[in-house]
């Protein structure tokens, strides 16, 4: 059909979207300068830093940490995993990527749990928010790229940009979700104590929420992933980069060991914030064991002190007696 024989007549939405990035690029440049700025300064300082340590050092580390937060078995699993990509000459790219996450995870939290708080407190705010929130979790990925290259250019920071755009949605969700879900005979109880809507949100809302909290972050680095590697398209550096380099020359074994080496940090990564939400399902992890130990020193301590106490009572009660 001709362009000229439409019922409808066609809006220029594209144009219009167009001119506000152009609208937005020329005033506020230098808020985009400024952003461009930190958000490099702080994935060039964090990627320089895990790549300036020995590989096999990390690999203990992140071992340590598996080990701490869940247990043994993710220890091992990460030792073998991660050496896994340091024999696959993926280690440098994958800390690259893992750089990025790491920030982009950062950023979305530091937005999103604050929206998620407001939204949870206030109806209206909530009403507002969960239409953009759907926009933004609908809207491909890639779309995200086109305002990154546009403020920012090609590099790192357009994937930062764009990786914590398209992850920002679950973590404002499922803060409002897990602050919501407290239950309100709790916060009625401190609301009878005198405690002020400061206190019940620091005291009793976000601790109870944070299991559902956590899940949120679980799945904005999920995002963040998923998203670095589709911003290895705008220039970022890591296993995106090659995974786009390995389509562009069909270098089949260049994307598979790129994939796994994504996949590798994904799993680390889910198993770690898991454990970090619900400590209490790992009894055998270090953290756990910590708690138990403290516990019963403190016990142990409460007893001695106690036996003390009633050793002098009866000393003190004998005593008396004695001079009679």
């Amino acid at each position: 059909m001709n362009e000229n024989d439409s019922i409808v007549p066609r809006i220029p939405v594209g144009e219009w979207g167009d001119s506000a990035l152009d609208w937005i690029n020329d005033n506020f440049e230098w808020l985009l300068d400024f952003l461009a700025t930190v958000l490099d300064f702080l994935v060039t300082t964090l990627t320089d830093a895990l790549v300036t340590v020995p590989a096999l050092v990390l690999v203990v580390v992140f071992a340590l940490i598996g080990m701490l937060v869940r247990s043994w078995e993710l220890a091992v699993g990460t030792v073998v995993t991660f050496l896994l990509v340091i024999a696959m000459d993926q280690w440098v790219t994958a800390m690259q990527t893992l750089a990025l996450v790491l920030i982009a995870t950062l950023v979305a939290i530091l937005i999103a749990v604050p929206i998620g708080i407001l939204a949870a407190r206030n109806d209206q705010v909530s009403a507002v928010v969960r239409p953009v929130l759907d926009f933004m979790q609908t809207m491909p990925a890639f779309v995200y790229l086109i305002p990154a290259v546009v403020f920012f250019g090609i590099g790192v920071v357009p994937g930062i940009f764009a990786t914590v755009i398209f992850a920002l949605p679950p973590g404002v969700r499922l803060t409002e979700l897990g602050i919501r879900g407290v239950d309100s005979e709790t916060v009625e109880a401190g609301q009878a104590f005198g405690a002020t809507p400061g206190q019940i949100l620091r005291g009793i809302q976000l601790p109870l929420a944070t299991p559902t909290i956590m899940a949120g972050v679980n799945q904005v680095i999920m995002l963040s992933l998923s998203m670095a590697v589709i911003a290895g398209i705008a220039g970022a550096d890591g296993l995106g980069k090659e995974v786009v380099a390995s389509i562009s020359t069909l270098n089949g074994p260049q994307g598979i060991e790129a994939g796994l080496s994504v996949v590798i940090i994904a799993i680390y990564l889910d198993r770690v914030t898991a454990a970090l939400g619900r400590p209490g399902d790992y009894p055998h992890s270090g953290l756990s064991m910590l708690r138990r130990k403290a516990g019963e020193d403190s016990d142990s301590g409460s007893a001695a002190s106690d036996s003390a106490k009633s050793e002098g009572d009866e000393r003190s009660s004998v005593g008396p007696q004695t001079r009679m």
